[in-house]
């Protein structure tokens, strides 16, 4: 999964940043406030994937003493920095860059440039966007959309889908901002796209802030795993009772997992210690994304003493 995250964060990248430069000279030739907030957002999305690609290449890291379940959660960490960054960037900017127009309209000229340059980043948005949608499509599984991207432990692929999202209606927007102001007059028309694009940025950001959220703090793995553990520990005849079992990922390809059981209590420490690298295994061969697995041995109703 890994390795398809890097690839859809490199193809949007490469995209993004072709389109970055061409929006921001088509802004300068006709002025236009619509176009150089797409040209923003554009930046904003090309630093973006920067920093989700820095995530990747530091989560990547072994686990040392420092932080001996390794550095997973830094994709999470950077996932929430971007959610910011489109927030406080891509949305401030285009706000504030669409309501000095609203307040100074300036006229576009050679509007013809707007329309190519945001029909050819049409095109490349779009490519980019199938390309993450297809690799989502690939690693939800049979899950819905919406299900999804709400269990799904690996935001890089989702950020990046949610960005190029938002990027498509952008263009869109920008491109209903220009031809209005032209075919009418209006010139307010042009900054008030430019503020939807900021609105648009804002909403997606608050979306990725609040997905990522549960992650970063340490989110369970999904309900499908925490079944097959317990099923995992039923077929054991030597455990009278499963406790409780707890899930979190530590990243995307790593869970760890504790488990609390209650053994009988006829059985010796041997038994109990073959019994345990047994579940370990199993759960392991079952689960290659469980790293690591505490197993602890409780009586089912035993209550510690106070103090």
């Amino acid at each position: 999964m890994a390795s398809g995250s890097r690839l859809v964060i490199i193809a949007a990248l490469v995209g993004n940043t072709l389109i970055s430069i061409t929006k921001f000279v088509a802004a300068s030739i006709t002025g236009s406030s619509a176009m150089m907030s797409e040209g923003i957002h554009s930046l904003v999305d090309t630093g973006n994937q920067g920093l989700l690609l820095y995530g990747l290449k530091r989560a990547a890291r072994p686990a040392d003493e420092d932080f001996p379940f390794g550095y997973g959660k830094e994709i999470y960490f950077w996932s929430f920095i971007v959610a910011i960054l489109i927030f406080a960037l891509g949305g401030g900017i285009s706000i504030y860059e669409g309501i000095q127009h609203i307040q100074h309209p300036e006229p576009i000229s050679n509007p013809m440039v707007n329309y190519v340059v945001l029909g050819l980043a049409l095109v490349f948005e779009g490519a980019a966007w199938f390309f993450a949608f297809r690799e989502f499509s690939r690693v939800k599984g049979r899950w819905g959309y919406l299900e999804a991207i709400q269990r799904a432990k690996d935001p890089s692929i989702f950020v990046v889908l949610f960005e190029d999202s938002a990027a498509m209606l952008g263009l869109i927007v920008a491109f209903v901002g220009v031809l209005l102001s032209q075919a009418t007059g209006i010139l307010i028309f042009d900054g008030i796209a430019s503020v939807i694009i900021g609105l648009i940025l804002v909403g997606t950001s608050i979306w990725l802030a609040y997905e990522t959220k549960g992650l970063l703090i340490g989110e369970s793995a999904n309900q499908s795993v925490i079944r097959g553990i317990r099923e995992a520990l039923q077929g054991k005849s030597n455990i009278q009772h499963i406790n409780e079992i707890l899930t979190m990922h530590m990243g995307p390809d790593f869970i760890l997992a504790n488990v609390s059981v209650d053994f009988k209590d006829t059985i010796s420490a041997q038994e109990i210690e073959i019994d345990v690298a047994e579940i370990d295994y199993r759960i392991k061969q079952k689960f290659p994304q469980i790293k690591r697995v505490f197993i602890e041995a409780e009586k089912r109703s035993y209550k510690y003493p106070p103090g």
